[in-house]
């Protein structure tokens, strides 16, 4: 036995000399190769390895690494984070001291004396691992910087399977790593490579650099870390899992109080606060991070289709992959057109509108700003995520399905808007010269197949016919109004601002529906499913059959409030990357839809629905405090509830109805907030909706009185009368009588 442990400890001295040899050699190299490369050294294996060595890559490209991605309100408010590691990045000076002192302590003691790699480090651990059968690590803070520079490029470009860990690594490997540490060295200073190496390394899956680690860890930023905080922190990095406070609080702690020691020992804390420091515990104070739409801290369905315009955005990559990494990594500022004041109301109003909502029905709301496009709050009583009790969907009730070119935009759409399409055949019928007053035969009820519609570029589609229905011809039944006593003679205005459908349709009759065709598309308005136009010549979509978004429809209705000029609604105000470099945005694009006057006279109408017509019902505060109009709109199984209203500097569309996949179900026998309805209207629900949450926003945008429709569009002048040539002229005044003539 005795030669036996003989003959091992010979064989272990002998390994021991040789690995000093060895670890001897490789410090020659690096000292040789960095104080004096190129030089010519005596001894063959010596130049040869300096050859290799001088041979290695000394480019490092450091690009700045993953960031979060902050999407916020135009006014600041955050709504919410994207990452795929968690960073934020802040500079060495908004760092704490502490933290500062800590790493460098327990991780590269040496830092401000080395030129990248520490020969002395490397003999040390080196021969320590030779001849004690220890494993210590000698890689300086540079070093590990490179290495995690060098991953995180891997990763940025999808590579995930080509990163080495530090066990992992060959001889070659470190050699790369030594070399590129020197070059790292010659090129920035030490305070850069620290705070670099502070805003890269791993803390968690969900902290990447310090200040995501501080605001985890201890809800506070970086520059506010403690002591003991900082302390721990530091100790992490060396092994995230094994040193975790939340798993593994008793290793942390005698890691931290290794860093403190550590501290004390090289002079960069005193007794006294080493004292203090070691006798605290791990005193977390845990903030989750949280991120994507299903966890913004407010609209969620907003965020979520400015995440879809981004992903379907050429502007920030070439496919969707690019743009993803571009969200998830990039570090953007993404600032976008919502008004927190206005979306917190609008979230308040549709979550009070629905209450318990065991039935699943929905409650939207969207405003634009006339004159810009601006999207200012969407809103939706539903979650994004199932909760218990909630009446949860992805779907975005206020949107489109699809953007224009046919990329998914996650919207539902659009619901029938029923009588919401009024108001356009009404524009048109006072563009092509008809007055507010003229008195249409709202007494037809029947519309035949065959009947002579004029139409100078299609094909009327569609028959309101019982005669021809019961004769098992494609027809529906006459057409019927909401309330019987109107089927007769009125003027034009009166028949919108009751919501006369015979009304609707006897104007219709007496115009190139061309033309009707012409102003629908003008003010925006077309498919929510597909972002096909809207055809006019389907007899239905005069009255709203095809389902049109929230968002579509308060744009249309924003063009009156703006003079007839119509806005395309966007959400991004302007973007920027970490360096502050702006990528594109949005622009408002607003175009002449509708003639000034026009755009008046619609807008005295539907002033007149809220003050007499269906919509007295809706909420008079709102009226007696701006000026607003406002229609109503429900469509023929009572499924969908409308109310889409404006002032001069808000315009909102406010929806109820069924918004399950397929919206069949009619809107009737149903309880919503305790209250029973045998069937809804748009003036019920979608009414007082939108009209609670007007009176409390109209006011934080100009809403001025509108302008009055030229005389000649409300009713056509009186002829004058001749007058003696002794006596002067007496001043024209317009009639109030409706008259049938074109307009001057």
């Amino acid at each position: 036995m005795a030669g036996k442990s003989f003959v091992l400890r010979t064989l272990r001295a002998v390994a021991a000399m040789l690995g000093f040899v060895i670890v001897s050699g490789i410090c020659g190299v690096l000292v040789a190769s960095f104080l004096v490369p190129g030089a010519a050294i005596a001894g063959t294996t010596v130049s040869n390895s300096i050859s290799y060595f001088n041979s290695l890559p000394t480019e490092l490209a450091v690009p700045t690494p993953a960031q979060t991605t902050r999407m916020v309100t135009a006014d600041g408010k955050l709504i919410a984070t994207f990452y795929a590691e968690n960073r934020v990045r802040v500079p060495l000076k908004q760092m704490s001291p502490f933290i500062r002192d800590a790493v460098v302590a327990i991780e590269d003691s040496r830092f401000y004396e080395h030129s990248g790699v520490d020969t002395q480090g490397v003999l040390r651990a080196l021969t320590s691992n030779l001849t004690r059968g220890e494993r210590q690590g000698a890689s300086t803070l540079t070093q590990q910087y490179v290495t995690n520079v060098a991953n995180e490029a891997l990763i940025s470009a999808g590579r995930e399977d080509q990163v080495v860990l530090s066990g992992q690594k060959s001889m070659g490997d470190k050699l790369r790593e030594m070399r590129l540490a020197m070059a790292l060295e010659k090129k920035f200073s030490k305070d850069q490579i620290l705070e670099g190496y502070l805003n890269i390394v791993f803390f968690n899956r969900t902290a990447y650099g310090i200040e995501a680690a501080a605001q985890y860890f201890y809800s506070v930023p970086a520059s506010k870390l403690t002591l003991p905080q900082a302390a721990l922190l530091a100790g992490l990095v060396n092994s995230p899992s094994f040193y975790d406070p939340v798993a593994n609080p008793k290793n942390s702690i005698a890691r931290r109080n290794q860093v403190l020691a550590a501290m004390l020992e090289q002079d960069k804390i005193t007794k006294k606060q080493y004292a203090a420091a070691v006798a605290t515990g791990v005193g977390l104070k845990i903030r989750p991070s949280k991120q994507g739409c299903a966890a913004a801290a407010l609209a969620p369905y907003f965020c979520d289709y400015v995440t879809h315009l981004i992903l379907n955005s050429p502007a920030y990559g070439a496919d969707t992959a690019a743009r993803e990494q571009k969200l998830y990594r990039g570090g953007l500022t993404i600032t976008t057109t919502l008004d927190s004041r206005l979306q917190e109301k609008a979230q308040a109003q549709v979550n009070a509108t629905a209450g318990p909502n065991p039935a699943k029905w929905g409650a939207a709301l969207v405003t634009v700003q006339p004159g810009t496009g601006k999207i200012l709050a969407m809103a939706q009583n539903t979650v994004f995520l199932p909760q218990r009790g909630k009446f949860d969907t992805q779907l975005n009730f206020n949107v489109d399905a699809k953007d224009p070119i046919g990329n998914d935009l996650n919207g539902a759409g659009g619901f029938q808007p029923g009588s919401t399409m009024k108001p356009f055949t009404f524009a048109e019928w006072l563009h092509q010269g008809r007055t507010m007053t003229e008195v249409v035969d709202a007494s037809r009820r029947e519309y035949p197949l065959g009947f002579k519609w004029r139409s100078s570029c299609g094909k009327m589609l569609g028959a309101y016919s019982t005669k021809q229905k019961k004769a098992g011809l494609e027809a529906a039944e006459d057409l019927q109004n909401a309330s019987e006593g109107y089927y007769r003679k009125m003027p034009a205005d009166y028949g919108l601002y009751n919501s006369i459908n015979t009304a609707t349709f006897a104007e219709a009759a007496q115009l190139d529906i061309c033309g009707i065709q012409k102003m629908v598309d003008a003010v925006g308005i077309h498919s929510g499913l597909d972002g096909t136009p809207v055809n006019m010549h389907q007899l239905g979509n005069l009255l709203g059959g095809t389902g049109v978004s929230p968002m579509s429809m308060a744009s249309a209705f924003a063009t009156f409030a703006a003079d007839g000029r119509y806005c395309a609604p966007f959400a991004l105000l302007r973007v920027a990357d970490v360096a502050g470099q702006k990528l594109p945005g949005q622009a408002a694009e607003c175009r002449g839809a509708v003639d000034q006057d026009v755009a008046r006279g619609v807008n005295k109408a539907l002033q007149d629905m809220l003050n007499k017509g269906s919509g007295i019902y809706i909420n008079p505060k709102v009226q007696s405090r701006v000026p607003a109009a406002a229609k109503t709109g429900t469509n023929n199984n009572n499924g969908a509830s409308w109310v889409v209203g404006y002032t001069t500097g808000l315009a909102t569309a406010s929806f109820f109805g069924d918004a399950l996949e397929g919206q069949q179900r009619p809107g009737r026998n149903l309880t919503i907030n305790g209250k029973f309805y045998s069937r809804i209207d748009g003036y019920m629900i979608a009414g007082p909706q939108w009209a609670n949450y007007m009176v409390q926003v109209a006011r934080l945008y100009p809403a001025a009185a509108f302008p009055k429709p030229p005389a000649a569009i409300v009713a056509k002048p009186t002829p004058k009368k001749p007058t003696p040539k002794s006596k002067p002229a007496a001043s024209p005044r317009a009639s109030a009588s409706p008259s049938s003539g074109a307009k001057d």
